[in-house]
C-alpha cells in the first residue's frame, strides 16, 4: 500500500474521468469484487478499523492466508471507509463455506469501512477491494472465517476531492460538507454519505499521504 514517502506501488481501481474542475472530479467506477467484515467497533478499543485483521488474514498479508486455494494475489489500493445511512447493515451474499485449505491472496485496496447505526448498536463494515482479475464474487477464493463475506459492488459514479495529511474525523467532515455544497451547486444529487479512500499505510509521512473524499451521485 505504499511507502513512508507516499509512493503507491500497488494496483488501484481504474475509473473513467467524466469531469474535472478546481473543486472536484466526477468519476465512474466499474463493478468491483470485495471482501468485507461487519463488526462492532466497541469490541476493538482504540481501533476504529478493527475488522482489518480479519480481512488481512483472509488475503494472507502475513502468514498463511485463511482462504481455500493457494494463490498469490497482488495488493491493491486505496483503503476505503464508507459511511452508510442504513439503520442496520446486514451481511451480504454469497454465503461463504469454511475450508481448511488455503489460497495466498495479497492485500488489495481499497479497504472499505462502512459505518451505520444498528438496531441496538453502531456497526462498521470494512471492505478490501479485490484485484481486477476477479470479475465475479464466485471467482474469488472462499474465506475460512465465516465473518468474511465476498460480494460485488456495481458500477457507480462519484464526486471526488483529493487531500493530503491525516484524515481525522474533523477534516473528513469539513471535506464532505464542502464537496456536497459544490456538487449540489452544480446540479448533482448526492446519494448517501461519504466514502473515504486512503492510499497509504499508517507509517507514511502525513504530508505525503493521498486521501480522497467521495460522494455517490
Amino acid at each position: 500500500m505504499g511507502t513512508v514517502l507516499g509512493k503507491i506501488d500497488v494496483e488501484a481501481p481504474k475509473y473513467e474521468m467524466i469531469q474535472s474542475s478546481p473543486d472536484y472530479e466526477i468519476r465512474k467506477y466499474p463493478p468491483t469484487v470485495i471482501a468485507e467484515v461487519t463488526y462492532d467497533p466497541s469490541d476493538y478499543k482504540g481501533d476504529k478499523d478493527g475488522g482489518f485483521a480479519l480481512l488481512a488474514e483472509y488475503i494472507g498479508v502475513s502468514g498463511k492466508p485463511k482462504n481455500i486455494k493457494p494463490e498469490k494475489i497482488a495488493m491493491t489500493a486505496p483503503v476505503i471507509t464508507k459511511s452508510s445511512d442504513s439503520k442496520k447493515i446486514a451481511m451480504t451474499a454469497p454465503v461463504i463455506t469454511k475450508s481448511s485449505e488455503s489460497e495466498k491472496i495479497a492485500m488489495t485496496v481499497p479497504v472499505v469501512t462502512k459505518s451505520g447505526e444498528g438496531e441496538e448498536k453502531k456497526t462498521v463494515t470494512m471492505q478490501f477491494l479485490l484485484p481486477s482479475k476477479y470479475r465475479k464474487a464466485e471467482e474469488a477464493p472462499k474465506p475460512v472465517d465465516e465473518r468474511v463475506v465476498i460480494t460485488e459492488e456495481g458500477e457507480r459514479k462519484y464526486g471526488v476531492v483529493k487531500f493530503a495529511g491525516i484524515a481525522t474525523d474533523k477534516v473528513v467532515k469539513e471535506k464532505e460538507a464542502k464537496l456536497k455544497r459544490s456538487l449540489e451547486r452544480d446540479g448533482y444529487k448526492v446519494i448517501g454519505k461519504f466514502v473515504l479512500a486512503r492510499y497509504n499505510p499508517p507509517w507514511c509521512v502525513p504530508a505525503f499521504r493521498t486521501n480522497e473524499l467521495r460522494l455517490l451521485i
